[in-house]
């Protein structure tokens, strides 16, 4: 029995230890990710005869609206997306997603990219460098030129051309699914009588730090896979060190909890990738086999551009269709990518069949209750046998509390007797865990679960519930603070929390059980703030249990002498 407790104990304890770094704790500084399972940082400081990728000063920063008036635009424009190019500089520094708003109850759309000389400039940039310095060659105040069609939309491209003064032609063709894919042509005509070589790049551009969630289950910021390693660079990371590295695969961006910005070099090229920050977080990738351009021939490199909202199925699409080596983390499904993303398409299944999340997470939870079945029906069955037995437990302790050799041989005695395994009540908590962070985990990371509505009150299950005890739900003209928004939701899960720890058999120990007695009142504060899916979740979970337990203990009887 005290072993069963002690590791009790030990596991909510830790729960308790993990939920309050999640939420309470302040994040450190890192200073480096080597230990990282998930990630590893290759630094490369040898010296390279590759041009680098200039960039001149930003000017003065603008409002949104008026940074949009400085340049030639053309639109650009599908089922999903809006925005346009910026001819100059041929930059995709304007883009809102039509399908998502900021807030549950406002028709503002996520607005993403927004031009270099906004305060929240956000855009993407491409084109050729050169070690000949005699070369003109085009920059972000270059004026570029539209041939042809001026509106980018699914099968129908827009070309831009730029002509230096000794007649070297660099023309840029873009193309645009019904999604979140464009596509980028890079080509060169010589018309001079040089020799020269060229290197491809594209660099994604953020002005200043976005607000992030600081949460260790997420990552936001810049990221990338170069070869077969996966990089997760934070913003705090980026501003104390340059991370480099070189590859022939891969994909790059900058990554916030719901969108990507993404850039994807032609493949079996190699290349050298930064991640850097200089006024500005930068992440960009330059091509480092030089494209020999000869009088009167012409060369070109395409680019793919990925500027998306992380829809699961859109991601693993692009994935497989694209052939992106591990382009689906981007979406940070975590350590436990294997059993976190599965239970995401299973909960999607359930969407799917009856049009709510809520349901869908009651039915997953059912779904687990069932696989488990089997051993929490004989964990339930130990722990309804140490219920039974605790008075003639009691009875041996005093028996023998001169004599702790003889009472471990007279409790072990009892616990072969009557087939009880004490470590084994620990095993309906030690289940619950694994499946409460990847659920959580799942209800954090996937757009899918964004505004989606449960009943009632709860209009959006990735939020915390709004309600509150503190003004008796909303009866009470009284907007609580955050920290005292208590909802009706979290309440159920610590009653059926204490209701389940009554069906249990009571620590021995008058410490141990006044520290159980207080735990459900201790999880309901802690979780309040989780989203409301994962507390009804932690709720009808507690509910299946308690009617498990409560049959298994009716049905439980032993012989004790």
């Amino acid at each position: 029995m005290d072993t069963k407790n002690v590791i009790a104990a030990i596991s909510l304890s830790a729960m308790v230890i993990i939920l309050y770094s999640l939420f309470f704790a302040p994040e450190p500084r890192q200073v480096n990710k080597n230990n990282n399972l998930k990630t590893e940082k290759i630094k490369d400081n040898s010296k390279s005869t590759t041009p680098s990728i200039k960039e001149k000063p930003a000017s003065n920063k603008v409002i949104r609206e008026d940074a949009l008036k400085i340049s030639e635009r053309i639109k650009i424009e599908n089922n999903n997306i809006i925005g346009s190019i910026s001819l100059k500089g041929s930059a995709i520094d304007d883009l809102t997603f039509k399908k998502y708003n900021t807030k549950l109850n406002s028709n503002e759309k996520i607005v993403l990219l927004n031009p270099k000389s906004s305060e929240n400039g956000y855009f993407i940039e491409s084109g050729w460098s050169t070690t000949n310095k005699n070369i003109e060659m085009p920059d972000d105040t270059s004026l570029w030129k539209v041939i042809g069609n001026n509106k980018l939309t699914p099968n129908n491209p827009v070309k831009l051309q730029w002509t230096n003064q000794q007649g070297i032609i660099f023309t840029n063709t873009y193309q645009l699914d019904d999604k979140y894919l464009f596509k980028l042509n890079q080509k060169i005509e010589n018309k001079s009588d040089d020799i020269v070589d060229f290197y491809p790049y594209a660099q994604i551009i953020r002005n200043k730090k976005p607000n992030v969630t600081n949460f260790y289950i997420l990552h936001e910021g810049l990221l990338g896979v170069f070869d077969e390693t996966l990089i997760e660079e934070d913003y705090d990371d980026i501003e104390d060190k340059k991370f480099t590295t070189k590859a022939t695969s891969g994909w790059l961006g900058i990554t916030d909890k719901y969108w990507i910005t993404a850039v994807v070099p032609e493949n079996n090229r190699n290349f050298t990738s930064e991640f850097e920050f200089e006024n500005r977080f930068k992440a960009n990738f330059i091509i480092t086999d030089p494209y020999e351009s000869k009088p009167e021939q012409t060369i070109s490199n395409d680019i793919k551009i990925f500027v998306a909202a992380k829809e699961v199925d859109v991601i693993d699409g692009y994935a497989e269709s694209e052939g992106i080596n591990k382009f689906d983390l981007a979406i940070d499904w975590g350590w436990f990518y294997f059993f976190t993303k599965p239970l995401f398409f299973i909960i999607d299944y359930f969407f799917k069949i009856t049009g709510n999340f809520g349901i869908a997470i009651i039915l997953i939870t059912a779904c687990i209750r069932i696989i488990f079945f089997p051993l929490a029906n004989y964990s339930f069955k130990s722990m309804a046998k140490m219920k039974i037995l605790a008075p003639e437990m009691t009875r041996l302790k005093e028996l023998h509390k001169e004599d702790k050799t003889k009472l471990q041989q007279e409790m072990m005695a009892l616990y072969k007797r009557e087939g009880v395994n004490p470590i084994s009540g620990c095993l309906p908590i030690l289940i619950q865990i694994p499946f409460f962070f990847a659920i959580y985990k799942m209800l954090f990371v996937t757009i899918e679960m964004r505004h989606q509505p449960f009943f009632g009150w709860i209009q959006d299950l990735s939020e915390r519930d709004p309600t509150s005890i503190f003004n008796l739900f909303g009866l009470i003209p009284w907007d609580p603070p955050s920290f005292l928004l208590i909802g009706v939701w979290p309440i159920l899960m610590g009653v059926t929390m204490y209701i389940q720890q009554k069906l249990n058999p009571p620590p021995q120990d008058p410490i141990q059980k006044k520290i159980f007695a207080f735990f459900p009142l201790f999880l309901t504060v802690i979780l309040a703030p989780f989203p409301s899916g994962l507390v009804v979740y932690w709720t009808v979970n507690n509910v299946l249990t308690m009617a498990q337990q409560w049959v298994i203990i009716k049905r439980t009887k032993v012989k004790t002498t």
